[in-house]
């Protein structure tokens, strides 16, 4: 008989980026139901430590430590924080959540906006992810990274071309780094989700706005976090140890939609 393979994480160390809010504190919640290990990073230790704590209740291991994406100083920091926390032990599995889609239409958008988006949502997972991988290479263990990307990188809308541009560049990136870390066994993909009710947007989804963009989903509904629970265990667990520099799209049927 066929043995299915497992989604769990036992045993491993899980890092999130953008774990204070949205879809990095669900997935914060995810890995641990899993059996992981998380740490969870943010810019501000407060946000983090009501999230730890309840995980902690509920019998997880969790732990939180400072981090700015943007800033490479900030993001060695947080690894040395988050060895000491964890006794020495090494963060195998990572989910490169940290970003920011800004606001505005191409002919308004300054370079500030510019610099920020890009910063926070290409080169912060650069960062993270070339700081996890020195260490995993260093201490000769095998790991898993996830860059959460979206469907923007793939297909456009209006009003937020350097988010498209970040997430275009970040699945690109994440093949270049996959074909580069194989031999290392550190896998690297992508989950790109389509249009998902967060507590963060979920009121626009009840404008007239919102409501015409849920039309243009084949599936007509939002996506939920949990329908992207079993694609990113999937990427992150050894069910996926085959996968590597891959991208899964969760939208339900979005992108695929005609124009």
């Amino acid at each position: 008989m066929t043995t299915l393979p497992s989604l769990r994480l036992d045993g491993k160390v899980a890092l999130v980026t953008g774990a204070s809010s949205g879809l990095g504190l669900d997935f914060a919640h995810l890995l641990a139901a899993a059996g992981a290990e998380v740490v969870l990073a943010a810019r501000s230790l407060d946000k983090l430590q009501a999230t730890v704590q309840e995980l902690r209740n509920a019998g997880h291991h969790a732990h939180a430590v400072v981090m700015d994406v943007t800033d490479k100083t900030s993001v060695q920091r947080a690894f040395v924080d988050a060895e000491q926390l964890l006794a020495g032990r090494s963060i195998q599995l990572l989910v490169n959540n940290a970003g920011w889609c800004g606001r505005s239409f191409f002919l308004n958008v300054e370079e500030e906006e510019w610099d920020t988006v890009i910063d926070t949502s290409l080169k912060g997972a650069y960062l993270v992810a070339q700081e996890m991988s020195r260490r995993l290479v260093a201490a000769q263990h095998a790991g898993s990274i996830v860059n959460i990307a979206s469907i923007l990188g793939q297909r456009v809308t209006s009003a937020v071309s350097p988010y498209c541009a970040a997430k275009a560049g970040l699945i690109h990136f994440s093949q270049a780094m996959a074909v580069e870390l194989a031999r290392y066994q550190i896998r690297v993909n992508v989950l790109a989700p389509g249009y998902i009710a967060t507590d963060m947007n979920r009121d626009f989804w009840l404008t007239e706005a919102g409501q015409q963009m849920i039309k243009r989903i084949p599936q007509r509904r939002l996506g939920q976090t949990d329908d992207l629970a079993a694609p990113l265990l999937l990427l992150l667990s050894e069910a996926g140890r085959y996968l590597t520099g891959s991208t899964i799209t969760v939208d339900g049927g979005h992108i695929c939609n005609s124009i």
